[in-house]
C-alpha cells in the first residue's frame, strides 16, 4: 500500500450513541452541574428585568428611575468588575471546581441579603455581592465544561453553556409573571429573589462529585489523576484506551511547550502576534455581545414596550416570558448545529441579520412615535423577536464557546477574564446610559445601534476565523499562524522553531506520523473511521508494557480491523 492515513482524534472516538457510553453519560451529568452557572446568570438578569415590571417592587423602593434605576441594574456588574482581576488566579491556582464553589458561597450570601432587603441601599449591596461571587463561577465553569467534554461533543456542549442563560431567564420571567399577581405583599418580588439561590446550593453541594479538569491536573503535575479522569469519562472506564493516550499526550505536550514561555501574566495576552489576534476577537465579541442593541430589551423591556404604547403589567410580563422561550429555542437549535455549520457562518448570518432587522425596528418605532399607529407598534414587537432570532444563533451559543476554544490552556482563564471584563465594562455603561438615553431621545437612540451593527458586521467578516473540527490544542494553534495545526506552536511564541518542536514531540512520544504538510496524502480522509490499536514498547528492550509514556500509532491499513482493549491483548 503506497498511502497511509494516520489516526487523529476523530478516528479514536466512540461513534455509537452517546447515551450508551457510561463514561460520556457521567461526564455530561457533571457538565450539566457546571452549566447551572449560566442558568444562574440568566435567572439574575431576567429577574432584574422582571422586577421593574412589578408594581409592588417599584412602590416598595420608591419608583426608581433614571440614574437610580441605572445603578440598581448595573451594580451587579460593578461587583463582577471588582472581582475580575482575582478570578483567573483562583481558577488557575485552586482549580475549576473550587472556584465554582467559592463563587457559589458568595452568591448565596448576596441572595440572602437581597431576599430580606428593606431599603434601596441593602438591595444595591446585595446585587453587588451577587455579581462579585458570580464572577468567580463564570470564570471557571465554562473552562471546566470545555476541558471535560467528550471530543465529539465539545463544540455543541460548550455552546450550550451560554444557551442555558435563557433557561434561567425563562424560569425567572415566568416566576415573576406568576408572582406579580400577589398584590399588597412584598413576596411578589422576594419569592424570585429566594429562588435564585437554588442553583448555587446545588453547585456547592454536588461539585465535589465531579472531576477536576484533566488539563488543570496535568498543569499541576497530577498526571496520574488526569489519566484516571480521561480513562473514566472519555475511555469508558479504560485508562489504556487509544483516545485516552492521544488526549493525554496532546494535552501534556501542549502544556509543557506553553510552559517554556515562562511566567504567565495579563501582559502575556498581548505579547505575541498570535495572542493579539486572539484578544482582538475576544474583546470585539465581548463588546458586540452587549452593544448590539440587545441590552435595550434584556434590561429595559419595560421602557421599550412603553415606547410603543404597551402599558399593562400583565401584557409586558407575558411578552417577556414568551420572548425568553423563543430565545432559548433559537439558541439551543443553533448550538446543535455548531459543528455542522461552523462558527464563522453563524456569526456572519447573525450580524448581517441583526443589522437589517434593527433598521426595521427603528423605522416602526419612529412611525409609532409620529402617528401612534397600532400596526407600527405590533410590527415593532415582531422586529424584536426577529432581531433576537439572529442574535441567538451566534452570540448566545458561541460567545463563550469560541472564546475559550481559541485560547491556549495557560492563558485561557486570564483571556476569558478579559472577555468578562469587557462585558462588564460595556454593561455598566449600557445599563447606566440606556435608560437615560431612551428617556431623552426615544427611538432616535436606535440610530446609534444601526451604525454600530454595520461596524460589527465588517469586523466579523475580516477577523473571525473558522475553528470547527479541531481539538482544543489544535484550535489554539490556529491563531499562531499554523493553519494545519500539525504542531503546537510557531516561531512567534518564543519557543524553538516549529519543525524542531515537532521533532521533539515525535521523539518523546514515539509517534510515527507523517512530516508537516503530508498529513493528507491525497487530500481525502479515510473511507471509514475506525479506532486504532495502540502498541506500547519498553524502550531498549523490545518487550511490551502498559505504560503510556511511549507508544506508536499504526497507519490505517494496520488498524482498520478495529480496536481491542489493551486489557484483552496478550503481550
Amino acid at each position: 500500500m503506497d498511502q497511509q492515513h494516520w489516526p487523529t482524534v476523530a478516528d479514536l472516538v466512540d461513534r455509537g450513541a452517546w447515551y450508551r457510553n457510561k463514561g460520556i453519560v457521567l461526564v455530561n451529568l457533571c457538565i450539566a452541574l457546571a452549566l447551572l452557572t449560566s442558568y444562574t446568570n440568566g435567572f439574575d438578569g431576567s429577574m432584574t428585568n422582571g422586577l421593574q415590571i412589578l408594581d409592588q417592587w417599584e412602590e416598595y423602593f420608591g419608583n426608581p428611575t433614571g440614574s437610580t434605576l441605572g445603578i440598581l441594574t448595573s451594580v451587579q456588574n460593578i461587583g463582577g468588575f471588582i472581582a475580575l482581576p482575582a478570578a483567573p488566579f483562583i481558577t488557575d491556582g485552586l482549580g475549576r471546581r473550587k472556584a465554582i464553589f467559592i463563587g457559589g458561597v458568595i452568591m448565596l450570601g448576596g441572595v440572602a441579603l437581597q431576599a430580606q432587603a428593606t431599603s434601596v441601599t441593602q438591595f444595591i449591596i446585595a446585587r453587588g455581592m451577587i455579581g462579585f461571587g458570580m464572577t468567580f463561577s463564570i470564570n471557571a465553569a465554562p473552562l471546566l465544561v470545555t476541558e471535560l467534554a467528550y471530543p465529539t461533543q465539545r463544540g455543541s456542549i460548550t455552546a450550550m453553556y451560554n444557551t442555558t442563560w435563557y433557561l434561567g431567564s425563562i424560569v425567572s420571567a415566568w416566576v415573576t409573571f406568576g408572582t406579580f399577581r400577589i398584590t399588597g405583599s412584598t413576596w411578589s418580588w422576594r419569592i424570585p429573589s429566594i429562588l435564585q439561590a437554588l442553583p448555587s446550593i446545588l453547585q456547592c453541594t454536588l461539585i465535589w462529585f465531579c472531576p477536576e479538569s484533566p488539563r488543570w491536573l496535568i498543569s499541576k503535575g497530577q498526571d496520574e489523576e488526569a489519566k484516571r479522569v480521561l480513562g473514566k469519562y472519555h475511555g469508558n472506564g479504560d485508562i489504556y484506551h487509544p483516545l485516552v493516550d492521544y488526549e493525554y499526550n496532546e494535552i501534556r505536550e501542549a502544556i509543557a511547550l506553553e510552559g517554556e514561555l515562562g511566567k504567565v501574566s495579563y501582559w502575556t495576552l498581548f505579547s505575541t502576534p498570535g495572542n493579539r489576534r486572539r484578544m482582538r476577537v475576544i474583546i470585539g465579541l465581548g463588546v458586540f455581545s452587549q452593544w448590539s442593541g440587545n441590552g435595550l430589551v434584556s434590561y429595559y423591556i419595560n421602557i421599550i414596550l412603553e415606547t410603543v404604547g404597551i402599558e399593562a403589567a400583565g401584557t409586558k410580563t407575558l411578552i417577556n416570558g414568551i420572548l425568553q422561550i423563543f430565545n432559548f429555542g433559537m439558541a439551543i437549535t443553533a448550538a446543535m448545529f455548531v459543528e455542522k455549520i461552523g462558527r464563522r457562518k453563524l456569526f456572519l448570518t447573525s450580524n448581517f441579520g441583526m443589522l437589517i432587522v434593527f433598521v426595521g425596528w427603528t423605522v416602526t418605532s419612529a412611525v409609532f412615535q409620529d402617528t401612534g399607529s397600532k400596526v407600527a407598534a405590533n410590527f415593532t414587537i415582531v422586529m424584536i423577536f426577529l432581531y433576537y432570532a439572529f442574535y441567538d444563533i451566534a452570540y448566545t451559543p458561541l460567545l463563550v464557546a469560541y472564546a475559550v476554544e481559541i485560547l491556549p490552556f495557560t492563558i485561557r482563564a486570564k483571556g476569558f477574564a478579559v472577555m468578562s471584563f469587557t462585558i462588564s465594562l460595556t454593561l455598566i455603561f449600557n445599563q447606566y446610559v440606556n435608560p437615560v438615553a431612551l428617556e431623552r431621545l426615544g427611538w432616535k437612540y436606535y440610530l446609534f445601534y444601526v451604525g454600530w451593527l454595520a461596524f460589527e458586521a465588517v469586523f466579523i467578516f475580516m477577523y473571525l476565523w473558522e475553528t470547527k473540527g479541531r481539538t482544543l490544542e489544535q484550535t489554539a494553534v490556529l491563531f499562531d499562524g499554523e493553519p494545519e495545526s500539525d504542531g503546537l506552536f510557531v516561531e512567534e511564541v518564543g519557543v524553538p522553531k516549529l519543525r524542531d518542536v515537532e521533532k521533539q514531540r515525535r521523539q518523546s512520544r514515539k509517534i510515527d506520523s507523517p512530516p508537516m504538510g503530508a498529513s493528507d496524502f491525497d487530500g481525502k480522509g479515510p473511507t471509514s473511521v475506525s479506532p486504532a490499536v495502540v502498541r506500547r514498547e519498553r524502550p531498549g528492550t523490545g518487550s511490551s508494557t502498559k505504560s503510556s509514556e511511549h507508544y506508536e500509532m499504526k497507519p490505517q491499513y494496520e488498524w482498520e480491523r478495529g480496536y481491542t482493549s489493551p486489557r484483552d491483548v496478550k503481550f
